[in-house]
């Protein structure tokens, strides 16, 4: 989660700060400013990242957090596929894997 978090933060530092380095498509129906995309990427990295940290204490609220934000990143990765089509595929699949680990690990009371 900590790794997703960190790449999804670095996409988005990277659009914020030079809209050249990514390719802007024409006519696609979910037409944000590319600044704007990179700060929704900024901010489900940085709270990703956060949520990741937050697990080595084994709070569950840092487990249903970190489904929720996972499910919102792969929704975020999923609409930036037109500006970089093989990161956003590969985060998404970081994500899912993430929401299956985090649904199938079981609870520290468990342990």
């Amino acid at each position: 989660m900590i790794i997703g978090g960190l790449m999804a933060l670095f996409s988005g530092i990277a659009a914020v700060a030079k809209d050249d380095v990514f390719a802007v498509t024409r006519n696609y129906v979910f037409e944000f400013d590319l600044t704007g995309w990179g700060w929704i990427h900024l901010i489900i990295g940085a709270l990703l990242t956060l949520a990741g940290f937050a697990l080595f204490t084994g709070a569950t609220w840092a487990r249903v957090v970190g489904v929720g934000l996972a499910g919102l990143a792969m929704l975020a990765n999923f609409l930036w596929i037109p500006y970089a089509p093989f990161w956003a595929i590969v985060l998404i699949a970081i994500n899912a894997f993430v929401i299956w680990a985090l649904c199938i690990a079981p609870s520290p009371s468990e342990n």
